[in-house]
């Protein structure tokens, strides 16, 4: 199973996976104008891959098999008070 793999330019970690290079009939338009104008990072070949660095392999291999794309989100930025908040109140 192949798929392609493009970067957001506006939303900065956002990648989009879909299953053809450049077919991007499946993903919705809303989706697609929110993402802006994808750059095309690589095209990977899942059946030789048994885990991805960021994402959960079998949810990827599944959102392209039932809806043709997959979206990848970057994790929230850590809230920084609030660990300093739990650290300073382990150590009393």
């Amino acid at each position: 199973m192949l798929c392609a793999v493009y970067r957001s330019l506006r939303k900065e970690g956002t990648y989009l996976y879909i299953e053809k290079r450049d077919d991007f009939s499946k993903v919705p338009d809303l989706l697609l104008q929110n993402f802006g104008s994808p750059q095309l990072v690589t095209i990977l070949n899942l059946a030789k891959r048994e885990h991805l660095a960021q994402i959960d392999i079998n949810k990827l291999k599944a959102a392209l098999v039932e809806q043709g794309f997959y979206l990848q989100l970057p994790p929230p930025p850590e809230n920084l008070l609030a660990a300093h908040k739990a650290a300073t109140q382990l150590g009393q």
